[in-house]
């Protein structure tokens, strides 16, 4: 049955192209937050945040093209509504850590809490997680392998809750400077909120997965 569904899902040479493109820049992204907020330099950090801005423009136009195509192709190559989802939510993660280095740029953040590095460290996992579905989706051929990533996805956004739960609490507990929580307190959120993102991209392949697997 496997086989005969594969048979009528079109080889479509337009989408898989670029939901490899929007998930490859996901992935190019969470790499570069994930080196701005480790750098010990200011400079460096400032250009690292306009590449963040470049790459979500980038984002944002692969985003439009896939759904300039949706409009404008009778056939596709998995339901719509799925292939709507699962790219909102690639945009969606690349907006939210596009805003986190806003953020840190905006509020004149110094020193860079520890838990937002560990918290860019999952988003990139989780991106590279989400690339590898992605780039599966093509030809289904490794149908265990994507449902793996979805599950490591689904790992990484509980333990990115476990720290933001236990780093807000620690915050309120021994931060004196109320400026200074209100500032963490929103990078932390922006952050955690890329990694919802992720599993709900991953959920989205996990439909399409149930669907044509």
């Amino acid at each position: 049955m496997a086989g005969i569904l594969q048979f009528f899902i079109p080889q479509d040479k337009k989408f898989f192209p670029l939901f490899e493109r929007a998930s490859g820049n996901l992935l190019a992204i969470s790499k570069v937050l994930v080196e701005a907020l480790s750098t010990s330099s200011p400079e460096k950090r400032k250009e690292l945040i306009k590449e963040i801005e470049r790459l979500e423009h980038v984002g944002d136009a692969v985003t439009h093209e896939i759904f300039d195509e949706l409009s404008a192709n009778f056939i596709t190559p998995f339901d719509r509504e799925d292939i709507h989802k699962l790219v909102s939510s690639l945009d969606d993660v690349v907006d939210f850590i596009h805003g986190s280095a806003k953020q840190v740029e905006l509020y004149k953040v110094t020193e860079i809490h520890t838990s937002f590095i560990k918290l860019a460290e999952l988003i990139h996992q989780g991106s590279e997680e989400l690339n590898k579905a992605v780039i599966g989706l093509r030809e289904m051929k490794n149908v265990s392998r994507i449902r793996e990533a979805c599950v490591r996805i689904n790992s990484i956004e509980n333990h990115a809750d476990d720290i933001f739960d236990m780093t807000i609490a620690q915050l309120f507990e021994e931060e004196k400077d109320a400026i200074k929580i209100i500032k963490t307190k929103e990078i932390l959120y922006t952050l955690e909120a890329a990694t919802d993102m992720c599993e709900d991209a991953a959920n989205a392949i996990s439909s399409i997965v149930i669907k044509y697997a």
